[in-house]
This record gives C-alpha cells, sequence and structure tokens, in this order.
C-alpha cells in the first residue's frame, strides 16, 4: 500500500507546474499569461507557459523590467511605423500582473495602462486600416487578458453552506483598472469601420465565442455589462456566429435549468435575447419556437426567477407579439411552473400573464382560458400576507391609480406591498382582458364566482375585499342571467354542502350515542 502511495506521489505534478507558474517571476508581480478555457478555479488549471494549445502559442512571462517599457505615441512617429508601433503595444500589453497586491509593479501597471488607452484612442479615431496582422495581435492579446480562471463562488467552498444569490455579495475583480480597458479595446475594434468582417472572423471564430459566453458566470457586474454589449455587436457583425451564439446561450440556459440553478449572467443573456427576439423575420422558424418552449418557459422553475424575471417577462412577451398563436403555448407553459409556496414568485407571475393576455387573440385566449381561470380562482383566495415587490420592476403591471399614488422621486429606492389575491384582482383593471374576459363570460364566470363569494364572505384583507366587489359588479353588469344563473347552482351548493355537513354531524352523533349505550351495558 505504501508503495502504491508513493508511485502515485511521484506521478503528480508540482503545484507550479500544473498553474504554468514559473518560479523565476515570484515577487515580480508578473503572472504568465496563457490561453485559459474560461472555468472555476477549482476545476483543472491550464497548461504550463511557454507550451501551445490549440494552434496558439501561449506568451511566457518575462520580467517586467526586460519587457515592459515606454513606447513612443503614435502622433510622434511617421504613419508607415504605425502598424509596427500598434503591434509593439499589443505584445506589452500581453502581459498581465498581480493586482491582489497593490505595491507590486507599480511603475509597470501604470505603463501597460497608458498603453491601453493610447490604443483605444487609435482605433477610435480610425487613424489607419487594422491589417490582419494587427487583428491576429489583438484578438490574442484580448484573450490572454480576458480569458482567465474565474473564482469558485462562496458556496463552492468546502464547508460553506450555499446561500440565496441575492443575498451574496459580488466578487469585484481586481484587475479591473486594466480589464476595463481591454474591454472597451476590443468592443472599438468590433464597431469600427475599418475593421474588416471577413477578416476578423478567422480570429473571432467560435471558439473565441464559446470562451466569451463562459465568461459570463462572472460575478462582476461591470464585467457582465461589457460581454452583454460586446456578444450583442457580434451578433449583429458577424451573421455566420449567430445561430452559434444561440446554441450557445441555449446551452447555458439548459445547464442552469436542469443541473446548477446558479449562473451570474442569467439576466444579461436574456436582455440580448429580448433584442435578438425582436428581429426575428415572420413566419417565424421552428427553431425559434422550440428554444421558447424548451430554454424559455422552464426558466420560470428556479427559485430565484426574480432575478432576471424582467427580462426573462419581456422575451417571452415579444414571442407572442410576433406571432400571436403562441399565446396557449406560452400560458400553458407559466401554469406548468406555477409556484405553489413561493408568494413572491407569484406576484412577478401575475404580472407576466398580463403582459402576455395583452397581446392574446380571443381564439388563442378561448383554448387555454378554462385552466388559466382555475389558477386564478385559486390566486383569488389566496390568504397570504403582503409581499414587498420592487417598483421599477412592477410599475408596467400596476393600475394607474396604484402608480399614481405611489411614484417614487427619480433614484429614489422604492417598494410596494402587493398581496396575490391583489394581484390577481388587478387583471380586471386591463380593458383588453375584460373584453376578453367579456366574450367568454358564461366560462369564466362559472369558475371563479365561487372564489369572489368567498372573498366577499370571508377575506381578511378591506383592499382585497374592496375589489372583489368591484369584479363582481363587473360581472352584473356584463350579463344579470348569466350571473343569477351562477348565484343560483353556488347557493344549491351550499345548501347541499349544509346538509351534507348536518348529516355527518347526525351520524357521529348516533355513533357516540351507540357506543354510550354499548359501554353502559358492559
Amino acid at each position: 500500500m505504501l508503495n502504491k502511495i508513493m508511485k502515485r506521489g511521484n506521478k503528480k505534478g508540482s503545484k507550479s507546474d500544473e498553474l504554468g507558474f514559473d518560479p523565476s517571476n515570484r515577487g515580480s508581480g508578473v503572472v504568465a499569461s496563457s490561453n485559459v478555457v474560461v472555468n472555476h478555479a477549482s476545476r483543472v488549471g491550464p497548461p504550463a507557459s511557454g507550451q501551445q494549445l490549440g494552434g496558439e502559442v501561449v506568451v511566457p512571462a518575462v520580467p517586467p523590467s526586460a519587457a515592459i517599457e515606454s513606447l513612443p505615441l503614435f502622433k510622434d512617429v511617421p504613419l508607415s511605423e504605425r502598424p509596427t508601433l500598434f503591434i509593439r503595444k499589443l505584445q506589452i500589453c500581453c502581459y498581465t500582473f498581480d493586482f491582489t497586491d497593490t505595491l507590486k509593479s507599480v511603475r509597470e501597471k501604470e505603463i501597460k495602462r497608458q498603453i491601453l488607452m493610447e490604443l483605444i484612442e487609435f482605433v477610435q479615431s480610425g487613424s489607419g486600416k487594422i491589417h490582419e496582422t494587427i487583428q491576429e495581435e489583438m484578438i490574442k492579446m484580448v484573450s490572454i487578458n480576458m480569458f482567465r480562471s474565474l473564482p469558485p463562488s462562496s458556496h463552492e467552498n468546502t464547508g460553506v453552506e450555499a446561500t440565496d444569490p441575492e443575498e451574496e455579495e459580488p466578487y469585484l475583480e481586481p484587475s479591473w483598472p486594466h480589464l476595463q480597458l481591454v474591454y472597451e479595446l476590443l468592443l472599438r475594434f468590433i464597431v469600427s469601420q475599418e475593421t474588416d468582417t471577413k477578416v476578423a472572423k478567422r480570429y473571432i471564430d467560435h471558439s473565441f465565442v464559446l470562451k466569451l459566453l463562459d465568461l459570463f458566470d462572472t460575478e462582476d457586474p461591470r464585467e457582465r455589462e461589457y460581454l452583454k454589449t460586446i456578444l450583442h455587436r457580434i451578433y449583429g457583425k458577424f451573421m455566420v456566429h449567430r445561430p452559434f451564439i444561440r446554441k450557445g446561450i441555449n446551452n447555458i440556459f439548459y445547464r442552469f435549468i436542469y443541473e446548477t440553478e446558479r449562473h451570474s449572467g442569467i439576466a444579461e443573456l436574456l436582455e440580448i435575447l429580448g433584442s435578438i427576439i425582436n428581429g426575428f423575420a415572420l413566419p417565424m422558424k421552428e427553431e425559434h419556437k422550440l428554444f421558447l418552449v424548451r430554454a424559455l418557459i422552464p426558466l420560470h422553475k428556479p427559485k430565484q426567477v426574480g432575478l432576471y424575471h424582467q427580462q426573462l417577462s419581456y422575451c417571452i412577451t415579444q414571442f407572442v407579439e410576433k406571432d400571436f398563436k403562441l399565446a396557449d403555448t406560452v400560458i400553458r407553459g407559466l401554469l406548468k411552473y406555477w409556484p405553489v409556496t413561493n408568494c413572491q414568485k407569484e406576484v412577478l407571475f401575475l404580472g407576466e400573464l398580463e403582459e402576455v393576455l395583452e397581446a392574446t387573440q380571443g381564439a388563442e385566449f378561448q383554448r387555454c382560458m378554462v385552466p388559466l381561470f382555475r389558477q386564478i380562482a385559486r390566486c383569488l383566495n389566496s390568504p397570504h400576507f403582503q409581499t414587498a415587490v420592487n417598483y421599477f420592476l412592477l410599475k408596467r403591471q400596476l393600475s394607474p391609480d396604484i402608480v399614481a399614488s405611489s411614484s417614487p422621486s427619480k433614484n429614489q429606492p422604492f417598494f410596494v406591498t402587493l398581496q396575490v389575491a391583489e394581484r390577481a384582482l388587478f387583471l380586471w383593471n386591463n380593458e383588453h382582458i375584460v373584453g376578453l374576459i367579456a366574450q367568454n363570460r358564461n366560462v369564466i364566470l362559472q369558475i371563479i364566482f365561487e372564489a369572489l363569494e368567498k372573498n366577499i364572505q370571508s377575506h381578511w384583507n378591506q383592499a382585497v375585499h374592496g375589489l372583489t366587489i368591484n369584479v363582481r359588479k363587473m360581472f352584473l353588469e356584463m350579463d344579470v342571467q348569466v350571473f343569477e344563473e351562477c348565484q343560483r347552482q353556488y347557493e344549491d351548493k351550499q345548501a347541499r354542502a349544509t346538509e351534507i355537513e348536518e348529516q355527518r354531524l347526525l351520524a357521529w352523533k348516533r355513533l357516540a350515542q351507540v357506543a354510550g349505550e354499548v359501554v353502559a351495558a358492559t
């Protein structure tokens, strides 16, 4: 056994070899740059510095004193020498530094920051054409700086219990002073008119896009904002990558829904998709409809849907507005994932339901109205206490009188309190929904009449009680005959229930009497 353990130990390399760390650079503050596939730090690290990976040469770290030096400004050299100077500046920016120690390599960090700012200004000015060699070097530099191992989330640490993502403090990238400039340079490069798309797509390829998508799991919101803008620009400029980007986003959603239920960038990815869906041509492709059914609708399942619900609701509504025939599919999908014990999610679902119903036509409404109003009837009788909801997320879903009476001042955090039953009753403030209900009042009133009567008789909340009376009066004005028929059926049902209850009590009374006689006899 001891020999086996010793053999195993001999096969395993040192930690510095696994991480591609050069011991000669210890204390210099320079970290070996490598072509790192973005993943969590707890996974297998990249190969040693100086090796080749995927056909790309990994740049070895060089001590700053030998590699980081000030170069002349672009305006100080002739036009013919600027491309060469541009490449030299890019090569200097390939060296990354340790930002966890602010006292290390201060001079070198500042030189790199100045160079990055010069590069951004040069690309933005459009002073010269960006040749293929420059594009290759630029994407190489960007990849070295951006694509790195992300730190593990707090819930992945041994012995730490998983917490609610809403309560976690986000991890802010320490190298952001340089990383932000790298992102800005990439963005300016992509949107520049001097960038030849046919050449650039050789370097901004599927591998690059996939690593870019992996970075969306970063906890730093500043980085996710840049990633969102850049990916959106790539989608718009590189048409050849569009199916691959959609498929990559699909895979992230699938893993989030069915495996991890944890990802930092779902809201940003949905925001990109909202713009993409808005540009879908009609008639809509079957591929896009499958994406709605298999990815977007199941995104209502995770517990933390509130973190990205606004963006998700916008995407769902875009589909229905593009093709009203999808309304039945969407509504049934919402009912499938309707929360049972989470009242905050239920309020969000009701708000999204209202937006979907606004874009729903009569034929599609009739297909799903029975299961839909059975669920709404359950919501009407919900007894739960009030839930604080962010005003800015729900202001589009509230009735005008609520908004007018509780509008906050600009940029001031504000919360309104909504109850599930109250939010369900707000559906009758929407004229389009009331029109759909009026056309099908014979069916709908029979489903919800009992719930309305129960609220009037016994609901504890005065606001719900008042809104229920208004809805009941609305139905009475729609069709007196149907209302009276529903009232008669309800009274008959109550009478039968009372009779059954009396018979049950009488049976128990007789049983107790017989039991008493038996005891007395024995």
